[in-house]
């Protein structure tokens, strides 16, 4: 099993930075990669940022130039810098691994519990 604790949420003024973290515990053959996600009342949950093991990144349109997610690969932990906040990036925000249990496991996906972050003035 893979368990991933999320940090980092709270209230922020628009305009403010806010920087989430997510730790990757237990056991697993390979850490493929991780992200982050967000769902706002009433939305789906939307991808915001994601990176490889390697290190390639992508970014949802809204947060590009925003928001930089990195990691700790010796860590297994990834972080969200989240810059110019805005009321609309008021979410709860999810962390996402892609990991293989075993060496010749499919990747299978784990998420973390939630973290709220809220914009507000």
């Amino acid at each position: 099993q893979v368990l991933l604790v999320e940090s980092g949420g709270g209230l922020v003024q628009p305009g403010g930075s806010l920087r989430l973290s997510c730790a990757a515990s237990g056991s697993f053959f390979s850490m493929n990669a991780m992200a982050w996600y967000r769902q706002a009342p009433g939305k789906q949950r939307e991808l915001v940022a994601r990176i490889s093991r390697g290190g390639s990144t992508n970014y949802a349109v809204s947060v590009n130039g925003r928001f930089t997610i990195s990691s700790d690969n010796t860590k297994s932990t990834v972080y969200l810098e989240m810059n110019s906040l805005k009321c609309e990036d008021t979410a709860v925000y999810f962390c996402n691994a892609e990991a293989q249990r075993w060496r010749f496991s499919p990747n299978a996906d784990y998420w973390g519990q939630g973290t709220q972050v809220t914009v507000s003035s």
